[in-house]
């Protein structure tokens, strides 16, 4: 769903521009006390791994296919606030490095698919989560019925700003039905994609995600060889354990998504192309300032083969995604205490020196 340049005139670009820079602006502060020296680096992570997943086009029509949005999926497993600066970035990264998705349209790209797909996601998330029993399969559950309305709700987002500053006269209406109707099919894959991600997160770390915290599973006990479930009363250790292992994976997985399966995403137009290519949205389109980029559409200027040229400009993606993430989430994080300012500091009132 990147927006490009020419679809939206220049006032309404600049004042979503703005909503936009408001809208980074709370989530970095909202983003201090999700993060800490933990979580910082997965939120980063994160980031690259929804980078990695939006370059697998899946078909969802004749003719036309969808990708992940990524706000569900990075508001569940890091906060809602890191949630709409992940999205952020990688729209930034796309944007500047591979000419998708406007540049003078980076506003309103981040209000419709970081900020609208993240609160939409996670207000209905947080709702579920306290209705449904607190077992780790509400979790899942949750994730998948606010994956499936954050896309239309995107949809329906991107054609109020079309209503409000549209460079071409189509019927609102009409874009309004063709817009909501095939992202709701997109938001199948997207549910599909968010649940299984957060599932699987779950399934080996659920200290991990930030959806789950205050999920307790029964504490098992090994009695006469066999493990039995402890008393309710019984303490649930907590351990602290590395997520190394888990960081690892997970960018292990986000190259190999970019660097090889990518390659057989689908070659279809996504729901905004084929909706603007059937409507006339894109009458007035824009060539891309970046257009000139060396990794412009995904690919490295200057080698032959498409699996290698898109190949490496995936891997590339990635890597530059992970590291911008890490970086703006470390310098935001909840620093910790160390333990001689924990145990010493100025005198109290009242208190000599």
């Amino acid at each position: 769903m990147h927006v490009p340049d020419g679809f939206i005139d220049a006032p309404v670009s600049v004042a979503a521009g703005v909503v936009a820079a408001a809208a980074v602006t709370v989530s970095l502060r909202g983003a201090r006390r999700e993060l800490d020296e933990r979580t910082a680096p997965l939120a980063g992570l994160v980031a690259a791994f929804i980078f990695a997943v939006q370059m697998l086009n899946f078909p969802v029509a004749a003719g036309t296919s969808g990708h992940l949005l990524g706000g569900a999926l990075a508001a569940i497993l890091v906060g809602p606030f890191t949630g709409v600066l992940c999205v952020s970035v990688v729209l930034l990264m796309q944007g500047v490095l591979f000419a998708d998705g406007g540049l003078t349209a980076l506003g309103v790209n981040i209000t419709v698919m970081a900020v609208v797909t993240t609160v939409v996601a996670y207000a209905v998330f947080r709702g579920l989560v306290k209705l449904l029993p607190r077992k780790r399969r509400s979790i899942t559950v949750s994730a998948f019925v606010a994956a499936v309305l954050s896309v239309p709700a995107a949809a329906a987002a991107f054609t109020l700003v079309y209503a409000i500053g549209g460079t071409t006269d189509i019927p609102i209406g009409k874009v309004l039905t063709a817009m909501v109707g095939v992202h709701v099919l997109i938001g199948i894959g997207e549910a599909a994609i968010t649940a299984l991600t957060v599932g699987a997160v779950i399934a080996v770390r659920p200290d991990l995600v930030h959806g789950a915290r205050g999920l307790t599973a029964p504490l098992r006990l090994r009695v006469g060889g066999e493990l039995v479930d402890a008393p309710a009363d019984e303490p649930v250790p907590v351990a602290a354990r590395s997520h190394r292992k888990v960081w690892l994976t997970g960018l292990a997985t986000s190259l190999v998504l970019a660097g090889v399966v990518s390659f057989y995403a689908s070659a279809s137009p996504d729901g905004l192309e084929k909706v603007a290519a059937d409507k006339g949205i894109d009458a007035k389109v824009e060539e891309h300032g970046a257009a000139d980029s060396p990794l412009a559409d995904y690919s490295v200027q200057g080698l032959t083969g498409a699996r290698l040229s898109g190949g490496l400009a995936g891997v590339i993606g990635v890597g530059v995604t992970v590291a911008a993430g890490t970086g703006v989430f470390w310098s935001v994080r909840r620093r910790r205490p160390s333990a001689a300012s924990a145990t010493t500091g100025a005198p109290r009132v009242g208190e000599s020196a």
